[in-house]
């Protein structure tokens, strides 16, 4: 049986008589509605705005859509009426988004059915509202149990000691219970970087003064590693370079402030230890043999499924293309340099990715997102402005903002080389 053309790859303007006879109100609602799905999943501008476009088309609009991380503006007219009679234009202020992969794919079938006439526009609308159903117990669990393994996964991948990732999942854990708490607590959500940095901080501190010591600032931003806007910083430049100048430049100030209310926590944690007269002792020490990290890709692919809440049927695909990207970077660094294997594992992921998406008819984001995760420059980032803060030297961070670079403008140039590659016949 023939597959059906995506509602994100096929643009074409004809339009069946069912769809062109609904109302054009309900068109417009519809189209609001996968659009503000697709923002709070995560969706970058670039691929938001084609998707927004590509559906509008398909349901008889035209649309002229502007997204940002934090809201957008989308214009709509009915072309077979004269001009300035249908203008509407709505204007929605919304959060940032967070990678919700199981509800993506959702949405992008949900619109494929109301494209191809499975199911009509009013109640393709009502089952993408029912995507907002919050998650059970099971799920939330799920959710603090994710952020432990990420943060012990990533401490196991840099070879510390069993205590260091013994701590780092801790510290995770209680971490992803504070992300928990501050959904239904505005203030808390607004402070909660700072307030996770200060736990990180302290808790690391507590345990290399009493227990044994502990690689500090390692075992730190490991715990923290969920927080760090690697992700933010890549789909920034990708932006950028996409020419979407004004969702770039925001996004990137967002990941930068958010660097900084991490590293602003775990200072304060450090200082708060000096006054209480605490002494943490610190090593430097990687003992763990090749087996350990070979464990560790396999829990953080695992834990990067839960947390990017893929469904359980895609748990192998995330899995797989999150530890693909690593090992694949991982090996190739060692032949052709630490940005070459990024850029390699950039490359093969954005082209599987497309590849992917061209022959599944499901978003290619399943395998681009995770595969890219592990790349991501965050932790770098934070090492470097936590050395600037207590050295007070601007030296310091210097060496950490060069590697910063060198990454991001690997991973971006992977990515639009693995476009290049394999071209993209879905937006998401």
């Amino acid at each position: 049986m023939a597959k059906t053309p995506s509602v994100v790859s096929d643009p074409s303007p004809t339009v069946r008589a069912d769809v062109a006879g609904a109302g054009y109100a309900e068109r417009i609602a519809f189209v609001l509605e996968v659009a503000e799905r697709l923002h709070a999943y995560g969706t970058t501008a670039q691929r938001l705005e084609g998707a927004v476009v590509a559906v509008a088309q398909r349901l008889g609009l035209e649309c002229e859509p502007w997204s940002n991380p934090t809201g957008m503006i989308l214009s709509f007219s009915d072309p077979r009426r004269p001009g300035g009679v249908s203008d509407t234009t709505r204007v929605i202020r919304l959060a940032p988004g967070d990678t919700d992969l199981r509800k993506l794919c959702e949405a992008d079938r949900i619109a494929e059915d109301v494209m191809a006439g499975r199911v009509g526009i009013a109640e393709g609308h009502a089952q993408l509202i029912q995507l907002d159903r919050p998650p059970g117990w099971r799920g939330r669990a799920m959710q603090v149990f994710g952020f432990g393994l990420a943060s012990a996964a990533v401490a196991g991948l840099l070879r510390l000691p069993w205590l260091d990732i013994a701590t780092a999942g801790l510290i995770g854990l209680m971490i992803g219970a504070l992300e928990l708490a501050s959904q239904t607590r505005p203030r808390l959500q607004e402070a909660g970087d700072a307030v996770s940095g200060v736990i990180a901080g302290f808790v690391a501190i507590a345990v290399a003064s009493f227990i044994g010591p502990l690689n500090l600032n390692t075992v730190t931003i490991a715990a923290l590693i969920v927080l760090l806007p690697g992700m933010s910083l890549t789909n920034a430049v990708n932006e950028l370079t996409s020419r979407h100048l004004v969702s770039g430049t925001a996004r990137f100030a967002g990941a930068l402030t958010t660097v900084l209310k991490l590293t602003i926590g775990t200072v304060i944690a450090f200082k708060a230890a000096e006054v209480i007269g605490l002494h943490p002792e610190i090593r430097g020490s990687r003992p763990q043999p090749d087996w350990v990290e070979a464990l560790a890709v396999v829990c953080g692919a695992f834990a990067f499924a839960v947390l990017f809440r893929a469904a359980r049927r895609d748990y192998w695909l995330v899995m797989l293309a999150a530890a693909g990207g690593y090992l694949i970077s991982r090996f190739g660094g060692q032949a052709v340099g630490g940005p070459g294997g990024v850029f390699l594992a950039a490359l093969v992921t954005s082209a599987a990715g497309n590849a992917y998406a061209r022959f599944s008819q499901r978003p290619g984001a399943l395998i681009r997102v995770p595969g890219i995760i592990m790349l991501v420059p965050g932790s770098i980032a934070l090492r470097g402005v936590i050395n600037l803060v207590q050295q007070q030297d601007i030296g310091a961070g210097s060496d950490a903002a060069i590697a910063v670079i060198n990454t991001l403008m690997a991973l971006v140039a992977g990515l639009l080389f693995g476009n290049l590659l394999v071209s993209a016949r879905r937006n998401l």
